[in-house]
């Protein structure tokens, strides 16, 4: 083999090897490295955060308890013996019990059930409705834009307390689940507003890009760029808003609740226990406390996620 031979097959033979220098490794030198998405650069971002992590170890908490109560507590809720008013801690009950005579730390964790329940589905509910209104008004614009403009602007003129006290005044005489369901799209109907506003700005930015002219000049309908082109970049800041809109709506339905005219007992609430332990206070502030603080970590964890998603898909706050 001649020298020109042996150094080229000496090139060919590194060429081969890759960054390790083993044998046998592709060439990295030279090839574009693929390009991270928005989820996965959000991704690498929110993994790096405590409080992230923190508040979505309460969400999940939260959330066992709503669906699975008995594997945080074995007592009955509703086994309520007069006898055992106020008395402290025994048999199970780590909080004491209440003024009828009830576990309350068993309602403070069944009581997770109703407040999440109507949290989520206000919460689907009103992005349902955001996402039509959004998307309708900002990709169209013109006077269709400016009709579901003011009609935004009428919903936010209207005070959410006073609004769902006159609704449900209505209902306040109905069964439990009638009044479930009432709150539920009281807030759903009243709470859209801002993540309205929020998917129709996104939508309007995204109409501008060039794939969307792109798909426009290749012959595809309006259905067709919203739903494949328009939608996705408008769900990315939907789900931050609705998830801190979430604890809100958790917050709204305790409030509602403590003041009588949302869930009603038998139905066993954060917001009906609140209100139970406000009255009787002065026997023992416990019953009082343990549902306060259970409502105060759920809210403050949804709160939380949802500001660390939406640092996360930020780009200007990285």
């Amino acid at each position: 083999m001649s020298d020109f031979e042996t150094v080229a097959a000496t090139e060919n033979q590194a060429a081969r090897r890759g960054p390790s220098g083993e044998p046998g490794a592709p060439n990295q030198v030279g090839v574009p490295r693929k390009p991270r998405s928005l989820a996965g650069d959000a991704w690498r971002d929110l993994r790096r955060k405590p409080i992230f992590w923190i508040s979505l170890f309460l969400v999940v908490l939260v959330a066992a308890m709503a669906v699975v109560p008995a594997l945080f507590t074995t007592n009955d809720p509703r086994d309520c013996v007069l006898s055992r008013q106020h008395a402290g801690p025994s048999g199970g009950a780590i909080f004491g019990y209440d003024f009828q005579g009830c576990d309350t730390y068993a309602r403070a964790v069944y009581g997770a059930r109703a407040s999440l329940l109507v949290g989520t589905l206000s919460a689907l509910f009103t992005g349902l409705i955001a996402l039509v209104v959004g998307m309708v008004a900002g990709y169209f614009g013109r006077w269709v834009d400016a009709v579901l403009s003011r009609v935004v602007d009428i919903v936010l003129g209207i005070p959410l307390l006073l609004a769902a006290i006159v609704l449900l005044k209505r209902v306040s005489s109905s069964s439990d689940n009638v009044r479930l369901f009432a709150v539920i799209f009281v807030l759903a109907v009243l709470g859209w507003t801002t993540a309205a506003r929020v998917i129709r700005s996104s939508v309007i930015t995204a109409k501008e890009q060039d794939y969307v002219a792109a798909a426009r000049m290749l012959g595809a309908g309006n259905g067709r760029i919203m739903w494949r082109h328009i939608l996705p970049n408008a769900l990315a800041p939907a789900v931050v808003v609705l998830t801190i809109a979430l604890g809100s709506f958790i917050s709204a339905e305790a409030t509602l609740s403590f003041l009588g005219i949302g869930l009603k007992a038998p139905t066993i609430s954060w917001g009906i226990d609140i209100d139970a332990g406000r009255v009787h206070m002065r026997e023992s502030a416990i019953p009082l406390v343990v549902p306060s603080t259970f409502l105060a970590l759920t809210v403050l964890a949804f709160i939380m996620l949802g500001d660390a998603i939406r640092d996360a898909f930020d780009p200007k706050l990285r």
